[in-house]
């Protein structure tokens, strides 16, 4: 027997390094990608960050401190008063949009004709596989800048919890949390190619409803949150 033969197999599987960018693993047969795309990293920081609300509350901060001298005439004095306030201010909202724009880029939403994929998290990704059978319905809050967000409610039963799924999450919605495509530019697009593959899976029948199985063997319930 040759050296090399002798050498232990890592037994990695066939599609290890063919999975596309943002999935798991490869799409199985008759499964296509029909989009996918990252969210608007502004639009994350001014509506689940709450940019412009941090914003406004230091500057009320700095007025509250400055605006006594100010109406006696001391400017300096009201600028000195003021300037500290401004200076942290300035630093939270930098530090918010940092945070909004590492969230966007460490995002990945997939888009197939069977189910949505949600690659998330910053320092801990989590890929999170949710196929049009556990999906009970789809709503879209268009924004004025033309970006929309998805909330996606699941059927009774299954259930991701709130805090794995922020900021990409429906707000308020901590009973039942509803995973969302946040922030999506071109949103009015998007929702229609959701709507119509939902659409299009429920005139399946049966028995093609069910959801997606990666790999061809027997099976638990799929699990809706894999960490990768």
């Amino acid at each position: 027997m040759s050296r090399s033969a002798k050498r232990p197999s890592h037994h990695l599987p066939a599609n290890a390094f063919d999975a596309p960018p943002g999935l798991p693993a490869a799409l199985p047969a008759g499964e296509h990608i029909l989009w996918q795309g990252r969210p608007c990293g502004f639009g994350i920081a001014f509506r689940a960050l709450h940019l412009r609300l941090v914003g406004i509350w230091f500057a009320g901060l700095a007025l509250w401190a400055a605006l006594p001298p100010a109406l006696a005439g001391r400017w300096i004095e009201a600028g000195t008063l003021a300037a500290p306030t401004l200076g942290v201010g300035a630093g939270a909202l930098a530090l918010l949009s940092l945070l909004g724009w590492l969230s966007a880029r460490t995002t990945a939403y997939t888009i197939t004709n069977r189910r949505v994929v949600m690659r998330v998290g910053i320092a801990l990704p989590m890929t999170l596989n949710l196929p049009f059978a556990l999906v009970e319905a789809a709503e879209c809050a268009l924004h004025p800048d033309g970006s929309a967000d998805l909330p996606l409610r699941l059927r009774a039963g299954n259930r991701v919890a709130y805090l794995h799924l922020w900021p990409h999450a429906r707000p308020w919605r901590v009973n039942r949390p509803e995973p969302m495509l946040r922030a999506i530019p071109d949103g009015r697009a998007v929702a229609e190619i959701l709507a119509r593959a939902l659409t299009a899976h429920r005139a399946l029948p049966e028995e093609v409803a069910g959801p997606v199985v990666l790999r061809p063997r027997a099976a638990p319930a799929p699990r809706l949150a894999t960490a990768s």
